[in-house]
């Protein structure tokens, strides 16, 4: 190995030729530091070359960990920011441990390169694994795939922190310069990089191949172009047991991220099987989310999974949509707008409604409501309600579709949405939404919400009835009892445990000049599940659970715990 030289002061008078004079012809030319198989010119452009890689590669390895702490623990602010911290603290200690290995650089930056794409390229379908088959262990392991999503986190941060320091030294030993120059062609190369790479993996990565190929593929990637720009362009710098030891290390880790790839169908089906059960019939990625659909055949009663997240179970929908609706229903109804709700179900029970003109339903996600159409079990389940002429389908996100309704234009509206602890929700549940909501009532409108569960999430609901007071609202809330244990209904995705179940759903009535009362229309249909006798003792309940002096929720503060 040859020693580490000192870079040149600033302000010398050092040219890109080199310190020695100008370019030899060939390789190996007499300014370098090391021997080189490519004039020194080409040489320091494959290295910055090798940084715009690896780059790429590290910050992939950085959303693909964020995503998975959205997709398989729960949708988490304090989750995301734990990982991203977690990461850029490990890249300042492998920054500073990767002093130790600046006299073996080239050695060090090959192994480094390989355990990254290993770690990184396998981060995914290791934790999608923890999650599935260990995932409802309770006890220690409770815990247990968040910690692992920690250390995976703190594993890729260390190793791409080590990625520089060995970078720049190669790159001197090529050309010596100032360590500013240096420092500034290394900082934009990997710069770009990054830029690539965070475009790369929600335009092209999740959409084409999946998080699970997405990282494997990017691992290999990594594999090939560390291993090649140190086997190839600094061999000489290598000893041949040392050359031997990273040709065989990369054809591991190419070897183990290729079969990983050839059996990933398999190994997420069956990972399915052990979330869902052997039942599902249904499993695709829309551009927006995961759609799953299990049973619905054979007497197996439907559940619709978004992301992991249990949105309708066969078993209790009845009871969860005819609380929805039917309050909200009395009095004129003739206009009416659904926010949510592209399964169709909520479509359905205010079609049931005798008066009723015209339901706009507003989803966000095209694939839900493709499938709400097409599958026999959920357009059955639905009373192929989508397909009324009466109704008529938007997809767009809600908060944007509402800044452009018309004013006071429905005598009703459904909020039907997931929980406002899931981020991409949240501003769905804020004040700014509902004064826009409010705007697109009629005089006498009622508008209804669905705010998670009363009894598990007592704050969370209580500060959606303070925010719908704060947008100029009057507000009534009750809650209903009835639903089936065994899956979280809020943030969190996967099983609940029997301690955590949600067992209750909770409703706010609101309108504009009036405080409403939760009551069925007496020219409407009779709920198989309510009465106006349970209604009134849905919102006494509630009201035993009210937390009081709630600030309510907005864009800039959000209030709703994840």
């Amino acid at each position: 190995m040859i020693d580490r030289q000192a870079p040149v002061p600033p302000g010398s008078t050092q040219t890109w030729d080199g310190p020695d004079g100008p370019l030899a012809d060939g390789p190996g030319d007499a300014g370098s530091v090391v021997p080189l198989p490519v004039r020194q010119g080409t040489g320091r452009w494959l290295v910055l070359a090798g940084v715009f890689v690896c780059a790429a590669c590290g910050l992939v390895y950085e959303l693909e960990l964020v995503a998975l702490a959205t997709y398989l623990m729960g949708d988490s602010i304090a989750q995301t920011s734990v990982v991203l911290s977690v990461m850029v603290f490990a890249m300042g200690i492998g920054s500073l441990a990767a002093k130790r290995l600046r006299r073996h650089a080239a050695a060090g930056f090959g192994a480094i390169e390989a355990t990254l794409a290993l770690v990184g390229g396998g981060s995914a379908m290791a934790l999608y694994a923890v999650f599935a088959w260990t995932g409802d262990w309770g006890g220690m392991w409770a815990d247990g795939p968040r910690c692992l999503l920690v250390a995976f986190s703190l594993a890729t941060g260390l190793l791409i922190g080590a990625e520089v320091p060995l970078l720049m030294e190669l790159i001197q030993r090529i050309r010596r310069q100032d360590a500013g120059g240096a420092v500034a062609d290394l900082s934009a190369a990997d710069y770009v990089g990054a830029l690539v790479g965070g475009l790369a993996f929600p335009f092209l990565l999740l959409p084409v191949l999946g998080q699970l190929t997405g990282a494997l593929i990017t691992g290999a990637v990594n594999a090939v172009v560390g291993g090649a720009l140190v086997l190839g362009l600094f061999r000489h710098d290598l000893s041949r047991r040392a050359r031997r030891l990273l040709l065989t290390a990369n054809i591991c880790v190419l070897t183990l991220l290729a079969s990983a790839a050839v059996l990933v169908d398999d190994f997420e089906r069956a990972a399915r099987h052990a979330l869902y059960g052997a039942d599902v019939r249904v499993a695709v990625h829309t551009d927006v989310q995961e759609v799953l659909l299990t049973g619905g055949r054979d007497g197996r009663p439907l559940n619709l999974f978004l992301d992991g997240r249990l949105r309708v179970s066969g078993r209790d929908e009845l009871r969860y949509h005819e609380a929805l609706v039917h309050p909200a229903m009395t009095g004129r109804h003739a206009r009416v707008l659904v926010l949510g709700g592209g399964d169709g179900l909520a479509a359905r029970e205010v079609l049931r409604h005798p008066g009723v003109r015209r339901v706009d339903v507003v989803a966000l996600d095209p694939g839900v409501v493709r499938l709400a159409r097409t599958d026999p079990a959920l357009s059955r389940l639905n009373a192929h309600s989508l397909d009324d002429p009466r109704v008529h389908v938007a997809t767009a996100d809600a908060f944007d579709w509402l800044r452009t309704a018309p004013t006071a234009a429905y005598d009703v509206v459904v909020s039907d949405l997931p929980h406002p602890g899931i981020t991409a929700s949240t501003k769905l549940y804020a004040q700014e939404f509902y004064g826009l909501a409010r705007q697109v009532l009629a005089p006498g409108g009622r508008l209804v919400v669905h705010g998670g569960a009363v009894e598990s999430r007592p704050r969370d609901f209580w500060t959606l009835d303070a925010t719908l007071r704060a947008a100029g609202l009057r507000t009534t809330a009750y809650r209903v009892r009835g639903r089936q244990a065994g899956y979280a209904a809020g943030p969190d995705r996967g099983p609940a445990d029997g301690a955590r179940a949600h067992r209750d759903w909770g409703f706010v009535l609101a309108a504009d000049r009036h405080t409403p009362r939760p009551r069925l229309d007496p020219a409407g249909p009779r709920p198989r599940t309510l009465t106006d006798a349970s209604l009134a003792a849905d919102v006494r309940a509630a009201e035993r659970t009210r937390v009081p002096g709630l600030p309510p929720s907005t864009l800039v503060h959000p209030r709703y715990s994840d």
